[in-house]
């Protein structure tokens, strides 16, 4: 198993974009948390239309539960791609963890977001060298950054 530290996963994403080793390992996780092979039931692969090229996009993401609610957090903030491929989409995706399942994502207003985003930081590890606040910071911060990581709540598609 590769071990990274915060360091080196914040270089595979320099300028909130995928370098070409960490496009190869989340096509690979993507392969694997859709399949359900070795991951745990909240790695899941969204697959989503790409706004440009109108091909699907899929990619790893952790779900994260609050309150009963399901939710997905960009790790990348407001300008990572599939944000915005789910913005074009009209919030139309597709989870996949063995099974497909069609899902509508809904987004969460920034106010909303610091207690969802807390609890990310407390089931991604991944994320954690990407979002500027320590997991165990107080609720008050999460809030003063929330307006920056868009925060999707996953419903059934209608």
């Amino acid at each position: 198993m590769m071990l990274l530290t915060d360091a080196m996963r914040r270089r595979l994403y320099l300028g909130g974009r995928p370098n070409g080793l960490a496009r190869a390992l989340n096509r690979i996780s993507a392969f694997q948390f859709g399949r359900a092979l070795l991951a745990p039931p909240d790695w899941v692969t969204l697959e989503v239309v790409g706004r440009r090229s109108g091909n699907v996009v899929a990619l790893p993401l952790v779900v994260t539960r609050y309150r009963g609610e399901h939710y997905l957090v960009s790790m990348l903030g407001d300008g990572a791609n599939w944000v915005a491929n789910v913005r074009a989409a009209g919030g139309a995706a597709v989870l996949r963890h063995g099974r497909r399942r069609p899902v509508r994502l809904v987004e969460v207003d920034a106010d909303q977001r610091a207690p969802i985003l807390q609890r990310y930081l407390a089931v991604a590890p991944g994320a954690r060298p990407h979002i500027p606040v320590d997991r165990r910071a107080p609720l008050s911060e999460f809030d003063r950054i929330a307006a920056g990581f868009p925060v999707f709540r996953i419903t059934a598609r209608e």
